[in-house]
């Protein structure tokens, strides 16, 4: 049974830092971060969402040390060049598209079958939302997000018809929400958190010496909370509309940027020492 609870109800990783960092008694951390709202702010247009050159560093020092992983909606080509460094393994498209050092390569969540009914249905949708002002269809290789946090609010309904409409003709799609955003998705049962588990399976870190903490801030990541609950370490950014499978809280990017640097800081002492 996974436990959930308010956003407001769990303590915060950074207050709680010995407490967390204990768990990490003879085991190494292996980092999963969602990239949007978790690594960079939540901005208004998807492209505007840059990587700070900081946040870039302690990426690169911590990925120096341990396993690091950005698990995104976004497409993974998309999400790679944002974060511009080679020593990361990269799951897009919710983990139906992996990468990483060592040549990895796989779509391990069988979402090809379903690309013929994202063309469609982009098609669709680009004509059924042209007259809504602000409203977004970014195509991905294995989603198609509707974004509407630019819409005005009495425009919203529109777009959640059009999103019905479409997925009504289309049985091989799902709908996904996160922040403002409605996405169709393969209708497969895959997810961040089955690709979480893939990914620790592949690189032989579901061992019992190895703790997984994975970072997020949106709905999607909950299924990733889920999967690592009583094995590893959920730590939710922010908050959102429902409750959350995570264990511990931190309240921002810049949060997230210190955590991770205390992380790093703790497992190369340990090293040295």
């Amino acid at each position: 049974m996974i436990e959930k609870r308010g956003a407001h109800e769990l303590p915060s990783a950074l207050q709680n830092r010995e407490e967390l960092l204990a768990k990490l008694q003879n085991k190494n951390p292996a980092v999963f971060l969602d990239y949007d709202g978790c690594l960079t702010p939540i901005v208004k247009e998807p492209d505007m969402a840059i990587l700070s050159e900081e946040m870039r560093q302690v990426l690169h020092d911590l990925a120096g040390v341990c396993k690091v992983a950005v698990v995104s909606g976004r497409d993974r080509q998309n999400v790679e060049r944002l974060v511009k460094l080679d020593n990361l393994y990269f799951a897009g498209s919710h983990g139906f598209d992996i990468t990483g050092p060592g040549n990895m390569q796989a779509e391990p969540g069988g979402a090809t079958a379903a690309l013929a009914a994202l063309d469609e249905s982009e098609k669709l949708l680009q004509a059924k939302l042209q007259h809504v002002a602000g409203s977004l269809v970014e195509r991905k290789r294995y989603a198609i997000a509707v974004h509407y946090r630019n819409v005005a609010e009495e425009q919203v309904s529109d777009v959640e018809q059009a999103v019905d409409a479409v997925l009504a003709e289309q049985p091989q799609l799902k709908k996904g929400l996160g922040k403002k955003v409605i996405e169709l998705k393969p209708n497969l049962d895959w997810h961040k958190g089955k690709a979480v588990l893939w990914l620790m399976e592949e690189l032989q870190l579901d061992k019992q010496n190895t703790l997984p903490i994975y970072i997020g801030d949106d709905i999607t990541d909950e299924d990733a909370f889920a999967s690592l609950q009583g094995r590893g370490i959920g730590i939710l950014v922010g908050e959102h509309d429902d409750k959350t499978a995570a264990t511990y809280r931190l309240e921002d990017v810049e949060e997230v940027r210190a955590f991770l640097q205390e992380l790093t800081d703790f497992v190369k002492r340990r090293s040295d020492g």
